[in-house]
């Protein structure tokens, strides 16, 4: 089953907890904190594997999670860091983050591979925690969690050159004339439900790999017929080998359906017309072909190819043409650099870190900063003092007052509940 495109959702591994120990030992008085830091939890990484070529594997794992990094203990031994989980995709995979809609990777060539998900760092022990002022601190850290995401993974295929065109217009027939891919060929509309590759040799022996594209109608760029589920596929290839009916066998017009044609690509991706396309007129071997083709030409500038796919005639020069083009044609990017995520190591202007709403008398505090502050504090009565001394320092308690909160008003924070204390 060819599959190209899943929904998944990723969780990476919270890391390991910080352990509070002290070192208790006959000849060492006042031994002081003795507790390790926890590991670090697991990233989840996409990477290349070029032995698959779809999706299948991906499209029955609804949740990929991360092992948690195992935790700190006593005698200053930090936890095992979690093992990573690799998950092989085929060449030609785009990864998509579903709320941002940026593009996290295009994973193009052999042993790519994007973190997809980082893996949350280990909880301190309370050993890192000691201070001149506080030599024993009786606390240590939870572990970070690891990051949560919502995937979409599409695998657009890696092709030179694409044929393209109307059902039944022989793209089949000619890529198992002139490669050993094996389509399947029968009489009837859509007999090809999934692209398929072949690579190609000229008579002057360049080679270059070739997509046959399930047929296109009017509206495929909007969700008709198959379109929609590969013109994607088509975004890669440097060359578009436009295939048409000439003999007009099933009532249609050849140059209308070069048209619609185009006007679907350009629907899609107005960039695909900018790709190079050449013209192949098909079926040449039937009554009508000629008398079709002149009226075609009149309306086209184009050079037009004659083949018969059926035949094998005009093939050889054709299949020269379509390697000269790709000569001459580089192979561009097909995303801007402003769709990818951007790493961004310094941040000169913070973002703001907290935002408060009043629901129902209840205070409500959310961020990123101070969620993650919440899950990795441990609740003890030094883990309470360090975590409200936290929230004083990032400006929650000036702000609450601001908003006229209380003595004994209600906080809450994700699924905790804090009673306000002068």
């Amino acid at each position: 089953m060819f599959v190209d495109e899943v929904i998944v959702d990723v969780k990476a591994g919270n890391g390991g907890d910080g352990c509070t120990a002290f070192r208790r030992e006959k000849y060492i008085p006042m031994g002081g904190p003795f507790g390790g830091n926890g590991g670090k939890g697991a990233d989840i990484i996409f990477k290349v594997d070029l032995g698959l070529k779809t999706l299948l594997d991906l499209r029955y794992k609804k949740l990929i999670k991360g092992n948690k990094g195992a935790n700190g203990l006593g005698s200053n031994k930090n936890g095992k860091n979690a093992e990573n989980i690799i998950i092989k995709v085929p060449q030609g995979t785009t990864v998509t983050d579903m709320d941002t809609g940026l593009i996290l990777a295009d994973l193009t060539k052999e042993n790519d591979e994007v973190v997809v998900a980082k893996g949350g760092r280990g909880g301190r022990g309370n050993t890192a925690f000691a201070t001149a002022t506080n030599p024993a601190p009786n606390f240590s850290e939870n572990g970070e969690p690891g990051e949560e995401r919502k995937l979409k993974v599409e695998l657009k295929l890696l092709a030179d050159v694409g044929f393209v065109g109307m059902p039944s217009v022989g793209k089949s027939t000619l890529i198992s004339k002139i490669s050993r891919a094996k389509p399947k060929i029968a009489a009837y509309h859509f007999t090809t439900l999934s692209p398929n590759l072949g690579v190609v040799k000229t008579k002057d022996n360049r080679v270059f790999v070739a997509a046959d594209l399930p047929g296109l109608i009017e509206g495929a760029s909007k969700g008709d017929g198959l379109g929609d589920q590969f013109l994607k596929h088509i975004e890669r290839t440097r060359v578009i080998a436009h295939i048409i009916d000439m003999s007009a066998i099933e009532g249609r017009d050849p140059y209308e359906d070069y048209v619609k044609i185009n006007k679907e690509l350009e629907e899609f991706n107005p960039k695909i017309l900018k790709k190079p396309q050449i013209i192949i007129a098909n079926k040449m071997d039937m009554e009508s072909a000629k008398e079709n083709l002149k009226k075609f030409k009149e309306k086209v500038s184009d050079k037009v190819y004659e083949i018969s796919a059926i035949n094998g005639d005009g093939i050889p020069d054709v299949l020269c043409a379509i390697a000269d083009k790709l000569d001459e044609e580089e192979s561009y990017p097909i995303y801007e650099e402003d769709q990818f995520e951007s790493h961004v190591l310094y941040k000169f202007k913070e973002e703001k870190p907290f935002e408060i709403t009043k629901e129902n008398n209840i205070y409500v505090v959310k961020g990123e900063k101070v969620e993650k502050l919440l899950r990795m504090t441990k609740f003890t009565d030094e883990g309470v003092r360090r975590f409200s001394n936290k929230l004083r320092k990032m400006g929650i308690d000036d702000k609450l007052k601001e908003m006229g909160i209380k003595e004994g008003d209600i906080v809450r924070i994700l699924d905790f509940e804090f009673e306000f204390k002068e």
